[in-house]
């Protein structure tokens, strides 16, 4: 009778630690899930947030310039470049903007990113048709004409853009924002893990201990039996 309630006592132990055994191995999967989530949500925040910020800075930046040279070619009586020194510097910067747009668009794009930057590109090609009608018509109007071609197209343009330019950087920062709510939630989930893995080896402790008095407890009575 008491090998039969010893050897029932054993198994359940036995299916209890097999249970904390199984429950440990799941903590330990989700912990590590949790953690590749964690890298991917930082590398995402740096690779497709941080990065495409700073570039969409740099293109603004470009922008600019192109601005500056146009306006100074058109405005001031003191230009010193020709339309063909124009051209070639504007060509530089288009050239300079269409790499870092090539770069951007390999990053992960949101479904109103995505819109925006088509937007983007088709009113910078705009933009260059606009730029080169200026150029051609340099030599044959005056400057109140030259000015009144700018004023009517180009400002639109440029303006038009640096608009598109300011929502893709807005973009950056929601969508920013909501990764550092998933890596938050993330952490907190490891956090949770943590703490369950603790109650664990509480439990495997307090069980380990009970199986060493259970055990001592049955050898005290073996042993009163035996003496009687």
């Amino acid at each position: 009778m008491k090998i039969a309630y010893s050897l029932k006592q054993k198994t359940k132990i036995a299916f209890l630690l097999f249970l904390i055994m199984a429950c440990t191995i799941l903590i330990r999967v989700l912990e590590d899930r949790s953690i590749k989530n964690m890298e991917k949500a930082f590398s995402s925040l740096y690779n497709d947030r941080l990065v495409p910020a700073t570039d969409i800075f740099y293109i603004s930046e470009k922008l600019y310039a192109k601005r500056f040279l146009l306006e100074t070619f058109v405005y001031s009586d003191k230009n010193k470049l020709s339309p063909q020194q124009l051209n070639n510097k504007l060509k530089r910067y288009d050239k300079e903007i269409d790499t870092l747009l090539a770069k951007y668009e390999k990053t992960f794009l949101v479904k109103n990113e995505k819109n925006h930057l088509t937007e983007l590109k088709v009113k910078l090609l705009e933009n260059k048709v606009l730029e080169k009608n200026i150029l051609l018509n340099a030599g044959t109007l005056d400057k109140s004409a030259l000015r009144s071609l700018y004023d009517s197209s180009a400002e639109q343009s440029f303006t038009a853009i640096s608009s598109l330019l300011s929502q893709l950087t807005k973009i950056q920062t929601v969508v920013g924002e909501q990764l550092k709510e998933e890596s938050q939630k993330i952490v907190m989930g490891t956090n949770l893990y943590s703490t369950l893995q603790l109650i664990l080896a509480i439990i495997i402790g307090v069980l380990i201990v009970s199986i060493i008095f259970a055990s001592n407890v049955m050898n005290i009575r073996n042993d009163k039996f035996n003496l009687n």
